[in-house]
């Protein structure tokens, strides 16, 4: 886990990279957009959703996430624990928001009507929290902090 501003950008930047490839294959998929996108398309939509994401983490979900996680009552001494808190805090905040920019890019492109749009914003972010929880706790967090304690290093514990 980042226990620096600066390994908490790096941490961030990795697991918003996977989470936003995995969710944006998604919801093209479940929108039915898969194969009428071109790849160009899909790396100018991945990018700024990746900035979009990045910038959600750093200055928005992931601090108010972090205090909400930390003021929780359990044990924070077991590891679990607070990465699953943290993860379902993370995950609730970034769903809650990037759903509200996939309303906003739908409307733009399709010009979903202004009749349902809290029905809409639901129906997004419902099919989104339910892939993102367990892409979240299974694959990408897993993946991400195993990553990120190659790159970090373990740090060597002196023994006197």
């Amino acid at each position: 886990m980042p226990t620096t501003k600066r390994e908490s950008f790096y941490f961030g930047a990795m697991m918003c990279f996977g989470m936003v490839v995995v969710m944006s294959v998604y919801n093209l998929y479940v929108n039915g957009l898969i194969h009428t996108i071109t790849i160009s398309g899909f790396l100018i939509q991945f990018l700024i959703g990746f900035i979009v994401a990045f910038i959600l983490d750093l200055f928005i979900v992931g601090p108010i996430a972090r205090k909400i996680a930390f003021s929780l009552p359990y044990d924070k001494s077991k590891k679990i624990f607070v990465i699953l808190s943290m993860s379902f805090c993370m995950v609730l905040g970034m769903v809650f928001w990037m759903s509200l920019y996939g309303l906003g890019t739908a409307y733009v492109s399709n010009g979903i009507s202004t009749d349902s749009i809290v029905q809409s914003y639901a129906a997004i972010f419902i099919k989104n929290f339910i892939v993102a929880l367990p892409l979240q706790l299974l694959i990408m967090g897993p993946i991400v902090r195993f990553i990120f304690t190659k790159i970090k290093g373990n740090p060597k514990v002196n023994v006197a």
